[in-house]
């Protein structure tokens, strides 16, 4: 079983590679039909966050379950996690959004 701060780690890279996969794959059909590739890389980047995030933790329906338990059943530390394990989807997939701006130079 892995710990709390491997699933940590897990979710945000997961998150990361989302980001960073999508948008620099997706920018193929950009370069294949004479758009510009790093402002779509750009566009795909910022478009894909959320799906990144939910992807990285694993569906919403777990999330909201045990949110649901540690509400009403009291368990506090479970909430705690799950925001810990959200928050780190969160920043997995602004670090991959800002790697990709860095990259294509800000457009």
């Amino acid at each position: 079983m892995e710990s709390f701060g491997q699933k940590l780690l897990l979710i945000f890279f997961t998150a990361l590679g989302v980001v960073l996969g999508a948008s620099l794959i997706g920018s193929l059909a950009a370069v294949l039909s004479a758009q510009p590739p790093l402002k779509t890389m750009t566009k795909l980047a910022y478009e894909i966050k959320i799906w990144a995030i939910v992807a990285a933790i694993g569906g919403t329906f777990t999330t909201i379950e045990v949110l649901e338990m540690g509400i009403f059943e009291g368990e506090i530390i479970n909430v705690i996690k799950q925001f810990l394990f959200i928050f780190s989807a969160f920043l997995g997939a602004q670090v991959g959004y800002s790697i990709i701006w860095s990259l294509s130079g800000g457009q």
